[in-house]
């Protein structure tokens, strides 16, 4: 009977939900698109009402699937809550660490956390979402996301992970090629400059130059940091990049780090947080936040030494 393997069939419903297709939630989950259907279908069969609007281009929810999301999502976080309360218990490690945050962060900082967290815990599953949106960890059951810059007021609790400090930077050879702007921000007018191709100025030029730089002086743009950190390692120009994504390369030599004061402005500096929705975290969420702490380190191992200002006080 489906009473049987009710929670299971509210799984799939949310994930369906989540994806707002069978497609993604089967993604999700290993199976196939037409077994998820068959498991929609079998609940709505078992509730006798619709919980989706199906089109050739969309899946959305009907007003009874709304109300039973809304329902479902309290029971499976219910559901998980005792499991890790019984995990706890026993001091093991296991479940799904459900994980948001941006892909180039991701890439470099998180998966060799985790990579090396399911080698000493075999239990442990993770689902790394890499993305540029800001994930709820409530509507999408989420354990944390990492998000990066003052944070609006919610009821999410915050972590301090890191902090993050934009820094201008440039290959040799563009340097070699356009020369050492002697004077920021006056200087950096003249030069090809690489912006973020969306986030509301997320890379702060407006912050150094006084004002957002035009279309014609953006001799690149796009919306992936690792893909203008290869741009600026490529000598496309000059880029103003987070710490965490630049700050190994001018460790190793192969960017050189500009106007090293203009990095001492608080507006260039900021935090980065992971965020959770539960006041005691599962173990598997501390453990991860533990393990991601150490993998950063303090200082932070990206971290790059910044010149005093000159109206600094002595």
């Amino acid at each position: 009977m489906l009473t049987d393997r009710f929670a299971e069939y509210l799984g799939i419903f949310a994930d369906v939900a989540r994806e707002c297709s069978f497609s993604g939630a089967a993604r999700r989950r290993g199976i196939t698109p037409s077994s998820v259907a068959r498991q929609i279908d079998a609940l709505e069969a078992h509730l006798d009402t619709a919980l989706f609007l199906r089109s050739t281009r969309m899946l959305t929810l009907t007003e009874s699937g709304e109300a039973l999301l809304v329902r479902a999502r309290r029971v499976l976080d219910e559901l998980d809550d005792a499991q890790q309360e019984i995990a706890s218990m026993k001091g093991e490690v296991q479940g799904v660490l459900r994980i948001a945050c941006f892909p180039t962060f991701g890439r470099r900082y998180v998966i060799p956390v985790v990579a090396g967290l399911a080698e000493r815990h075999p239990a442990l599953r993770v689902e790394l979402d890499l993305t540029e949106r800001l994930a709820d960890p409530v509507a999408e059951r989420l354990d944390a996301v990492i998000r990066i810059g003052s944070l609006a007021d919610s009821t999410l609790i915050a972590t301090r992970i890191a902090r993050q400090t934009r820094l201008l930077c440039a290959s040799p050879a563009y340097l070699a090629r356009r020369g050492m702007p002697a004077c920021v921000p006056e200087q950096l007018r003249a030069h090809c400059l690489i912006d973020k191709l969306h986030g509301n100025d997320l890379l702060g030029w407006a912050d150094l130059l006084g004002q957002p730089i035009g279309g014609g002086q953006a001799v690149f743009r796009c919306d992936d940091f690792e893909a203008m950190f290869l741009a600026v390692s490529a000598g496309m120009g000059i880029a103003l990049l987070p710490d965490w994504v630049a700050g190994p390369a001018i460790q190793e030599g192969k960017l050189v780090h500009l106007a090293p004061e203009s990095c001492t402005l608080p507006c260039m500096r900021t935090d980065i947080h992971l965020l959770r929705a539960l006041a005691r975290p599962a173990v598997k969420l501390r453990t991860f936040i533990d393990a991601l702490k150490a993998h950063i380190g303090a200082p932070e191992c990206w971290a790059v030494a910044c010149g005093e200002r000159e109206d600094a006080p002595s």
